[in-house]
């Protein structure tokens, strides 16, 4: 991903041309004349990434004790529509959103979850939590725009922001079906003639014909919207034993389902990685660090230690080209693993995304992590997640949403 973590629309609009996201994919880079808003994150056109990365960024600065800087907050409350929605980007802000704005449950899911977050935001989430009540589908879940055909990335982004805001996803219904009724529509059977090195995985969507195949960064983000968390994961402790697939009716079981099959994807080489078709895989930063964090959720961040330690070897120069949302990743992964975020891979995460953005309001004393800090043997927890700019290849196609990181890519 390259942008952060791969987007729910990312996926959705790879799902529509039918390839894979590239494992690096930088969003567009504005033209000469483009003035940035002076609270944005970054220096990349905004256009198909601007309130998602921005999230991502007061997220990972709150969980490492750093108070954003307030014109940083209100820029991302500024961008918030009328009906309680949010759109990737909006240039004038103080224009009316119209049909011409492409709100989605991606962007204002995420929004949630740092205004929560940041707190002293009740009115904006309120308006946020009500919209994206009312564009639920029956079968429970959420696509990335609103009344498409609902995913798994979507459907988890939702669950974060529901529970962020102190609803509970199970009692959220529409015809019937909760959020995780969907997730469950999206799981592969852990035994059968379709189940193979697949069991446990969860697809993004149905294909055409129903079928589901398995997508890597789709089971990071159910395995974590199933367990009920958001954007920012959680550090359980590990188990210590290893999750095993088992077929199941309840979101918990299959959320530990999807952390057996990371776990099989991640023992190949570390790392997950994707490629177009006809072309050679390339490393998946963004993705691997997802599973990291869907591990160390469901209490498998023992698992997930090889490919932590692979994240802070390698993922310095792709954060570096991709920008704030990849170190707001990395820094959310790093402190749900329990690595510091002050050196990791011999970089200050913290810093490097300050860089990115105005001056923080406060910043937390260096050594607030490393209390936490845990061994190489893996005992940790895990990584981050997310998605972003393949949706808007998607949009100049005319779907409709487009699209981390995470992803966002």
């Amino acid at each position: 991903m390259n942008v952060v973590r791969r987007s729910a629309a990312a996926l959705a609009a790879i799902a529509v041309i039918g390839a894979a996201a590239p494992a690096v994919a930088a969003s567009p880079s504005p033209s000469p004349s483009a003035a940035l808003p002076g609270g944005l994150y970054g220096t990349a056109d905004p256009k198909y990434d601007g309130v998602w990365r921005q999230s991502l960024a007061l997220l990972a600065q709150d969980e490492v004790g750093v108070k954003p800087a307030a014109k940083a907050v209100d820029w991302l409350v500024g961008q918030q529509c009328a009906n309680g929605s949010f759109a990737p980007f909006r240039a004038d802000a103080a224009k009316p959103c119209d049909a011409k704005v492409m709100a989605d449950t991606n962007n204002t899911g995420a929004a949630v979850q740092a205004l929560t977050a940041l707190g002293g935001h009740d009115a904006a989430t309120g308006k946020a939590v009500t919209w994206l009540k009312s564009v639920q589908n029956k079968d429970g879940g959420w696509g990335y725009a609103p009344g498409g055909p609902s995913d798994a990335n979507s459907t988890a982004v939702v669950i974060g922001a529901l529970a962020a805001a102190g609803d509970k996803p199970a009692q959220i219904t529409k015809g019937g079906k909760s959020p995780y009724d969907a997730l469950l529509t999206f799981a592969l059977p852990c035994h059968g003639t379709d189940a193979a090195a697949d069991a446990g995985a969860f697809a993004f969507q149905p294909d055409k014909n129903g079928k589901l195949a398995a997508n890597a960064d789709a089971t990071a983000a159910a395995v974590v919207g199933a367990l009920g968390k958001g954007l920012t994961g959680a550090a359980v402790k590990p188990s210590g034993t290893a999750a095993t697939c088992k077929d199941a009716s309840d979101p918990e079981q299959a959320a530990h389902n999807g952390a057996a099959y990371l776990t099989k994807a991640l023992a190949k080489a570390d790392h997950l990685s994707t490629a177009l078709p006809g072309a050679k895989p390339q490393p998946d930063y963004g993705n691997t660090a997802d599973a990291v964090l869907a591990l160390a959720t469901a209490g498998q961040g023992d698992r997930a230690a090889g490919a932590a330690r692979w994240l802070e070897a390698n993922a310095g120069p792709w954060a570096k080209q991709t920008g704030p949302a990849a170190y707001a990743e990395l820094i959310l992964a790093a402190k749900a693993y329990g690595a510091d975020v002050h050196d990791f891979g011999g970089q200050d995460l913290v810093q490097l995304l300050d860089a990115t953005g105005p001056t923080p309001a406060a910043t937390a004393p260096k050594t607030a992590d490393k209390a936490d800090k845990k061994d190489d043997s893996g005992s940790g927890s895990g990584f981050g997640v997310w998605w972003i700019v393949a949706v808007f290849l998607v949009a100049g196609i005319g779907i409709g949403f487009l699209l981390s990181a995470r992803n966002k890519r």
